[in-house]
């Protein structure tokens, strides 16, 4: 083991080479990495603790900065930040720690930072069949805004994918023939990690009727109808996902609280529901950490209890 010389902050910039080329991460992953040690490195220098090396760095210090996380605001929402956003901020400081391991540096181990822990009952929003229903056939199909909103609604449920997942979807990927009544892709998910998602008759039939209508020669599956065609590409954005289905929820009478990742939690939800294995859910939703996954097993635990309770309650027993 060795003293590095560098101070904390001058190896971050050498921390993410390594997460690029040593782990494979994606830019995205990378860019989050450095937006969560930003923070960090601001607490250094608020605290005079620039010039901190790898090695001077304590475990009084690990506490006083997640001290300061707890007292922390979102800029935006101008609320505390959640502690699972506290915990982005802490796994951050773990890997930059690993990273120290990884190159011989001496420092405190990783396991020194402890992550806040969450209530085991997180609560997962999630729409009934019935609102599904609703929210889908919300969009008019009279007109191509309908038809690509229905499209994308459908998609969404269908597949369970991500926001950014459904956007990057491009028309080349989709082989739909007369005789098509469902359909299986390979996208690129979260940390480009290759997966297979799946598309119902029914999201089938929307996209079809859709594609239908579309005569431009534009790469992407979900385009825009709006603003300058002379731009470089008409790609919806995220934000453009997210404010069409906040309005088809507010039309369909769905929560407002309904989102885009509101739809692939009810896809895990149902999937749990009808008995599908979660391994196979995990799969389905790309999930590398079974653990992620399980956070649905709440929600279908209390179903299961409720019918324990209505079907197996000992009644019957006379004591």
């Amino acid at each position: 083991m060795k003293k590095s010389t560098k101070t904390i902050i001058e190896n971050i910039n050498d921390f993410l080479e390594y997460l690029d080329i040593e782990k494979g991460l994606s830019n995205k992953s990378q860019e989050a990495y450095a937006r969560f040690l930003k923070r960090f490195i601001k607490w250094l220098k608020d605290n005079s603790l620039e010039t901190l090396l790898p090695h001077k760095l304590t475990e009084d210090h690990i506490w006083k900065y997640r001290v300061f996380l707890s007292q922390a605001f979102n800029k935006n929402t101008k609320e505390p930040l959640k502690k699972s956003t506290q915990n982005y901020y802490l796994i951050a400081l773990r890997n930059l720690l690993n990273y120290f391991a990884d190159r011989n540096i001496v420092s405190l181990p990783a396991e020194k930072v402890k992550l806040i822990r969450e209530k085991s009952d997180r609560t997962i929003k999630f729409l009934t069949l019935d609102q599904i229903e609703k929210l889908i056939l919300a969009p008019k199909t009279s007109t191509i805004t309908g038809l690509r909103d229905r499209a994308i609604l459908e998609t969404l449920f269908s597949t369970g994918a991500r926001i950014a997942e459904l956007v990057n979807l491009n028309c080349d990927q989709i082989k739909i023939t007369p005789t098509t009544k469902d359909l299986e892709i390979s996208i690129i998910g979260k940390g480009s990690h290759v997966r297979t998602v799946y598309f119902s008759n029914r999201a089938v039939v929307a996209i079809k009727e859709y594609m239908e209508t579309r005569e431009d020669k534009e790469k992407a599956l979900f385009i825009s109808y709006k603003g300058p065609r002379k731009r470089e590409s008409q790609r919806l954005s995220p934000r453009s996902i997210e404010t069409l289905v906040k309005r088809y929820a507010l039309i369909s009478g769905s929560p407002i609280t309904t989102t885009p990742h509101v739809l692939r939690h009810s896809f895990a939800t149902d999937m749990l529901n009808k008995g599908v294995d979660i391994r196979n859910v995990q799969e389905f939703l790309g999930h590398r950490n079974i653990a992620t996954t399980q956070i649905y097993t709440h929600v279908t635990s209390k179903r299961l209890r409720d019918i324990h309770r209505q079907y197996h309650s000992g009644k019957e027993f006379k004591v």
